[in-house]
Formats: C-alpha cells, structure tokens, sequence
C-alpha cells in the first residue's frame, strides 16, 4: 500500500522495434516470411558462416526515412554500421549488425491524448539493424533454434522518458502502430512478432522534501498493448514497494535490470542486470560502407509521404463537418481514407457518405475479415448510394439492402458459383442464378433499387395504410406514446420503425415521422 505522505511520479520511456514491410532481409537476399519450416529461410549471411558479406537493402533504409520524417525527426545525411557484440544462440554471428552514434533518423516526437489534453513524446533515435532469430521452448524439454527470422529488417524507435503513466505509453504504442501500418512500413502484426515493446520504468519518490529515483527496469519482449500497459503499471506499484521495503533502492545504489512479463501471471520477473552502452563492445562494421543520403534521395521519399491520419482528420472535420469520432474510425487504415476521399470526389455527400462507411461498409468488411477497400465497390457506386439516400430517392434502411446485394453480386462477379451462403435468403433471391448472367450483374445503385422497387414512396394514402396496419398490430406502444410520458419518445420511435419496416424501407421516413405524429397528438 503506498504511503499517503510520498508522491510518485512515474518515469517511463519505450523502445519499439518494428519490423520493415520488405521482401527481403536486411543484409542478405532471403525472404522474409512467416510460417515457412525452421531454418528454410537462411544463407551464409544471416547464418553468420565464415567470408559471407553483407549487402544493405535499399528498401529497408528508404521505410526508415519515410517513418523519421512522418514524426519530423532529422535525417541523417550520413551515417555508418557498428557491430554491438553479445553472445546468445539465436545470433548466430554472435554479433548484431545496427547503429550506434550515428542513427539514421534523430529527434521527431509523437503527441498522446489520454483524456488530459496533448501530451508530446519526444523520440530519441530510430536506427536500422538485423533481427535476431527465434528460440523455441516448447519440444520435449529442449531448446531449439530457428533462424528464418535472423536478418529481418528492424528499426528501432527509442523515445525519451516523457511518458507520465501506463495508460499514456499503451496510446502512444498505439499511434505508432497505427502510422507505420498507415504508411506501409510494416504490418504490425504482433501475434507474428512484427512489432515489439520494451519500456524503461523507473520512479521519483517524493518523501519528506527528497526526490528519490528508482533504478531503471526495461521490460522485454512485450507483443501487446495489454501487456505493455499492465506490465508498466506492475512494474511502477513493484518498485514503490520496494523502495519502501528498503530506501537503499535507488539509482545508482541498486543495480538497473533487464525484466520479463508473466501475462498469465501479470508480474515483471528479474531476468539480469541491464547492459550499458560499453557492455556491447560497439565498433563500425568494417564489411559495410556507409550510408550517404543524397538531397535528391531525401526529396523523393518526401514527396511519397502522404496525408498523414491526425491531419486528415482535422481537414475531414473543417471542410466536411464530419464529428472527430467518425472521422478516427475511417481514417486509420490508409486505403480505406484514401477511398472515402474518392467517394467525397466522386460527389458523395460527405454527411451521408462517413455514415455508410461506419455503419454499412466497415460491418460488411467486418464480416468479410477485409477492409472496406478490398470489398470492390468503386467510389462512383458508393457517391450513387450516398446521393440518392440524401435526394430522398431510396430510405436509410432500403440503402442497406442496396449495398448488401451489390456486395453479394461482386462475390458472384469474383467466380462465385452460389454467393447465396453468404448473404440473407431475401437477397440471396436476387442473384443471378447462372455465370450467362453477365450483363445483369452489378448494375448502379439506382438501378438496383428500381429493379427492386425500393424506391422511396412519398405517397400519403400508401403510407397511411401501413401505418394503419402497424399501429393495429402494436396498440400497447400506441398507448404509451399518447399517454405515457416516460415512454413516449421510445414508444413513437418504435412506431416510425414499425413503418418503415412494413414498407420495406420505401416509405418517407419524414412523411412517416409526420403521420404519426400528428394521430398521436390528435391533429391528424
């Protein structure tokens, strides 16, 4: 239990390694796959055999500028490879090729949100180096070696301890996430181990007018945000604990350590104590030559850096009034932004367009396993589908029947033989039966609605029957809205869906609202 009369403020700084979006690995031409059978995937280079020399990937270098100058950090115009020397078996050159004093990115920063206002993160570095490989624990009591991963392009994003809590350095791993899976740079899948965190938690006690610091713990290996923040939180309750069992456990006094994460258990456990710069014996790789950034190189990976998501946002909602909510939900996966743009292009009235992608498109892509991207509607379709729910052509509810039969129709498109297992039975009924069908498919979305005649009925007599109808059927929600005022507004709601359900979605949903309204409040 801490001590009501101390104050604690938390330390922290991370380490992320992300693993580059390339072919092939860093020094060597082997794929870069997963899954493939152990040690498949390896040469004399990134075994570490005796004369094989090195070749550095282009690619990889161009990913690390890109992602330097999206959180604005200078670039290096010249920078070198250093050997940092420590023995473990899956290293098999006993050796990892990377950068010391000369990074090829520097500065830059992240911003994190948790509720409090803008808090900035400042980034140290970003290097370039070689992964290690993998070591397997889990065959009969032994441990095996696979070096398939060993030479994989890693870069490395080291901030300083700007951040204030665990809740702050989960967001931040967060939006790195989300901007190097943005621009391409890797796929951040952590179940593959594609992206890594390891935080460096310490504690400044404040304990009768002293400041106390804790010595430094990094955490490694984290592949999940959960486990970052939890691991971070026990860390910071541990080393208060600690320093209140003994006051000697400070920095400088007690040793800095290197520590796991027991998820299952949710516990930081000491696994030895943390190496020092001098400890990994850096020296310049005498097999590389430097790496010289031209102007011209610099330029070119400039000009491919796009809208960047927090800028997008910010123009989404200024120019098209979108809420910051809804514009978060679409602009995180660059194709899917990219695409909404197209549609606003295409002449999709932004209003309607942000809630078809957040409550029609992403629950089709969901379902799918895909992004909206991948679900092959073209931006004029989707503008078409937005305008004539906005012109009054077609309802909300019969927009979404529209877009799920134009969906299951490009299935069929695909080569799908029977598309009908992937759909309701009502579109199902829709489709073409046979691949002659060819010029029935996929026609626009106004032609679909017509061919289905579900467009809208603005037609008073019509609508008045179905209303007649529904309200017969539900005279207990009738009642409730006449006279009930705690149930009034649910009760008139339920009506006016009643309605637009009975009609199949082609009713007015204003002329219905209008109706009902006046026969409940006796005006009809």
């Amino acid at each position: 239990m801490v001590d009501a009369q101390i104050a604690v403020r938390p330390i922290i700084g991370l380490e992320i390694h992300v693993q580059l979006l390339t072919r092939s690995k860093m020094f060597c031409g082997c794929p870069v796959r997963f899954d493939d059978p152990p040690n498949s995937l390896v040469c004399p280079v990134c075994m570490g055999l005796p004369g094989a020399l090195p070749v550095i990937n282009r690619r990889a270098v161009e990913l690390t500028i890109l992602t330097g100058l999206a959180f604005g950090g200078t670039i290096a115009t010249h920078t070198k490879w250093d050997r940092k020397s420590y023995y473990y078996p899956d290293l098999p050159k006993n050796y990892q090729i990377s950068q010391f004093d000369l990074p090829l990115v520097s500065n830059g920063h992240l911003d994190v949100d948790v509720g409090h206002g803008e808090h900035r993160v400042r980034i140290r570095r970003a290097h370039l180096e070689e992964d290690a490989g993998k070591n397997v624990h889990d065959v009969g009591g032994h441990t095996l070696v696979d070096l398939n991963r060993a030479g994989t392009p890693l870069l490395e994003i080291v901030t300083e301890p700007d951040l204030r809590s665990a809740e702050e350095a989960c967001a931040l791993c967060t939006g790195l996430h989300r901007l190097v899976t943005y621009l391409g740079v890797s796929e951040g899948n952590m179940k593959k181990g594609q992206m890594r965190f390891e935080p460096n938690v310490n504690v400044a006690i404040e304990h009768d007018g002293v400041e106390y610091r804790t010595p430094i713990s990094e955490i490694k290996n984290l592949n999940s945000f959960r486990a970052a923040r939890d691991a971070i939180d026990f860390e910071i309750d541990r080393q208060v604990a600690a320093w209140h069992e003994d006051h000697s456990y400070v920095l400088g006094s007690a040793p800095n350590e290197n520590r796991g994460f027991d998820a299952d258990r949710g516990v930081t456990e000491f696994q030895r104590d943390k190496e020092a710069a001098q400890d990994y014996r850096y020296f310049p790789d005498p097999d590389l030559v430097p790496v010289n950034v031209s102007d011209a190189m610099l330029n070119e990976i400039r000009q491919s850096l796009p809208e960047l998501p927090d800028a997008r946002t910010a123009r989404w909602v200024k120019d098209h009034s979108l809420s910051v909510e809804d514009a978060a939900t679409v602009v995180g996966h660059r194709a899917t932004a990219d695409l909404f743009d197209a549609v606003i292009s295409a002449g999709g009235p932004p209003a309607i367009v942000i809630k078809q992608f957040v409550n029609v498109w992403l629950s089709h892509a969901k379902q799918r396993g895909v992004t909206i991207g991948d679900l092959g509607i073209d931006p004029e379709r989707m503008a078409e589908l937005a305008q004539i729910v906005a012109d009054g052509t077609i309802s909300k509810t019969a927009a979404d029947r529209v877009a799920e039969i134009m969906l299951a129709r490009n299935r069929f498109d695909a080569g799908t033989e029977d598309a009908s297992d992937t759909v309701t039975p009502s579109v199902a009924r829709t489709l073409p039966t046979t691949k002659a069908n060819n010029a029935a498919r996929c026609p626009s979305p106004l032609a679909l609605a017509k061919e289905l005649r579900l467009l809208q009925v603005r037609d008073t007599a019509a609508t008045d029957v179905w209303i007649d109808e529904v309200f017969a059927a539900n005279e207990q929600a009738v009642q409730d809205a006449m006279t009930n005022p705690k149930k009034r507004k649910a009760a008139a709601g339920f009506l006016r869906g009643q309605v637009m359900k009975k009609s199949q979605g082609k009713a007015d949903p204003k002329l219905v609202g209008e109706l009902i309204d006046k026969r409940l409040t006796g005006s009809a």
